[in-house]
């Protein structure tokens, strides 16, 4: 019988799930964005990163500071960052968020970098009817 070890898993899981998502909350009060943003992007939670790119923007040098985080991000990070800012561009109150993580994307990353992104065809299609 192995649904007590498949019970306990899944506990472990959602034990470390809360561990994360405390882990985030603190790094959010912390002011430490970097860390925050590459948490969130690992947890797969868009309006998290979301959040942190607000938080980032309210700052005083807001966009400085988003402009030095996004470009320390990974190339899987800055991936995951793209596909979600397609899905903020769409909505009306969160599309100047979605902008400025695509303005910094595009400032900091070479075309021919940004061709190698996986999902850049269609993040481009889908992205031009409502920028």
């Amino acid at each position: 019988d192995v649904t007590e070890i498949e019970e306990k898993e899944a506990q472990a899981k959602q034990e470390e799930q809360i561990m994360k998502e405390q882990e985030l909350s603190n790094l959010l009060h912390e002011k430490r964005y970097l860390k925050a943003l590459g948490l969130a992007i690992s947890l797969d939670r868009p309006h998290t990163v979301l959040t942190v790119v607000k938080a980032i923007l309210k700052e005083p040098e807001g966009r400085r500071h988003l402009e030095e985080n996004i470009a320390r991000l990974r190339k899987d990070q800055k991936e995951a960052v793209l596909a979600f800012l397609v899905t903020w561009n769409t909505n009306s109150r969160n599309c100047h968020e979605a902008q400025a993580v695509m303005e910094t994307l595009l400032k900091h990353e070479a075309p021919e970098s940004l061709l190698q992104f996986s999902g850049i065809k269609s993040a481009v299609e889908s992205l031009l009817p409502y920028t």
